[in-house]
């Protein structure tokens, strides 16, 4: 009776090998989107191939995952190759592929995750540098298609939330090759309008169809606009780069009209709140003061002005008596300091006077003893001759005139004869 049963391996080998023997499960071309990726550090690549209404588990071997030119990721559509066959360790089939290349939605996100890193590289998407939206804009633009449901929206919601707002539409293509230039030129052309905040988007669409908002120029152009930008690109679950770039992202068109302007509701109420909080401030601060100024007004200055003079007299008849005792030392003591200069000024006339008092002595001493008259009065005389010295014979001549002085006089006489020895 046991006979019949099999064990669960034993099924899974048989479905093996009906699954390796069937010829249309030998070699089958697959088509879907890739989910649950797993890189294994063998190099193996584990992931699951789905489309809308199911899913099979993929695996592709080192030996030919070494050859694909890209990395796969979550949310690439792939065409796949490969063969289809039952794991037995758990009982579910699978397909082992042989060879992988992207369809062409696949190429579209792999061109979308390239421009994306590019430009979060140079900087585009940082924080830092967006600019803040407005909180009550009175200019608005747009950049939409003229028709559609995104600039019905748009309007209206403006319209209902922030009437006071002057809404400026850009007619622009946002579907089709000549898509991305028609936006770059009406943000440039919104440019010249003195606008506070700037929307840019479309409704809903296929990745094809919002393809234009991928572009590297439409972007850049969305990040070195001056004014604020607010994009608006499908629906929430969309993201194109010109959401990275922009200023703020809006989940719809609707939303981005709501983020621009204020809601006229929750203003007035803001307002409501501003005038209580003022108003509160205001008794806050005439209570502050009233007390202050019935401090003032009871005290004991006010009520006695007469002490800020006296205290003022008490400090001036302090400082004059202070500077009065300044004075009187300064004095003294330029006063002691003169005696003492005249003391010595006096000691240095005196030493100086008798210095050049002996000075004097010792010179006249020393004439004294020079002194012709002196000789004169020993017995001697002094001749001369034009009132010239005479020393020597030998500077007398034959008649020569002569003057001889004596102590109490002189002669005068002619020179005869000269006798020399």
């Amino acid at each position: 009776m046991e006979d019949k049963y099999i064990t669960v391996t034993q099924l899974s080998r048989y479905l093996k090998f009906k699954f390796d023997n069937d010829p249309n499960l030998g070699n089958v071309f697959l088509k879907g989107e890739i989910s649950n990726f797993k890189a294994h550090s063998r190099g193996h690549l584990y992931f699951t191939i789905k489309d809308e209404g199911s899913r099979i588990n993929a695996v592709m071997f080192a030996s030919n995952a070494s050859k694909l030119k890209f990395n796969l990721e979550d949310g690439m559509k792939v065409l796949v190759t490969g063969r289809v066959s039952v794991y037995e360790a758990t009982g579910g089939y699978q397909i082992y592929v042989d060879d992988l290349v992207i369809d062409g939605l696949g190429n579209l996100y792999l061109e979308y995750e390239k421009l994306k890193k590019k430009l979060a590289s140079e900087g585009l998407f940082d924080k830092d540098k967006k600019k803040p939206i407005p909180k009550f804009p009175s200019k608005i633009g747009i950049v939409t298609a003229p028709t559609g449901a995104a600039i019905r929206d748009i309007l209206s919601t403006i319209k209902r939330r922030w009437p006071i707002a002057e809404a400026i539409l850009f007619p622009s293509l946002v579907q089709g090759k000549e898509a991305a230039p028609d936006i770059i030129k009406n943000i440039k052309e919104a440019e010249k309008y003195d606008l506070d905040v700037l929307i840019v988007g479309r409704g809903g669409g296929s990745i094809e169809d919002m393809w234009c908002f991928n572009d590297e120029e439409v972007a850049r152009t969305i990040y070195n606009c001056p004014i604020p930008v607010i994009s608006a690109v499908g629906h929430e679950i969309d993201f194109t780069i010109a959401d990275f770039v922009a200023d703020l992202r809006a989940p719809t068109p609707t939303g981005a009209a709501e983020m621009a302007v204020p809601n006229q509701a929750d203003f007035y109420k803001y307002l409501d709140q501003v005038n209580i909080r003022l108003n509160q401030v205001i008794i806050k601060m005439i209570n502050e003061r009233r007390k202050k100024l019935d401090s003032l007004k009871d005290s004991y200055i006010l009520k006695n002005p007469i002490s800020i003079y006296e205290i003022k007299e008490q400090k001036f008849d302090n400082l004059y008596e202070k500077i009065n005792m300044i004075m009187q030392n300064i004095l003294s003591t330029e006063r002691s300091n003169l005696e003492y200069y005249y003391d010595k000024l006096k000691i240095s006339i005196d030493k100086t006077l008798d210095r050049n008092k002996n000075n004097y002595l010792g010179y006249l001493n020393k004439l004294e003893v020079l002194n012709p008259l002196l000789t004169i009065k020993r017995g001697y005389s002094i001749s001369k001759i034009d009132n010239k010295v005479i020393s020597s014979v030998k500077s007398i001549k034959k008649n020569d005139t002569l003057n001889v002085e004596f102590t109490d006089g002189y002669v005068t006489t002619n020179v005869i004869d000269i006798k020399k020895n």
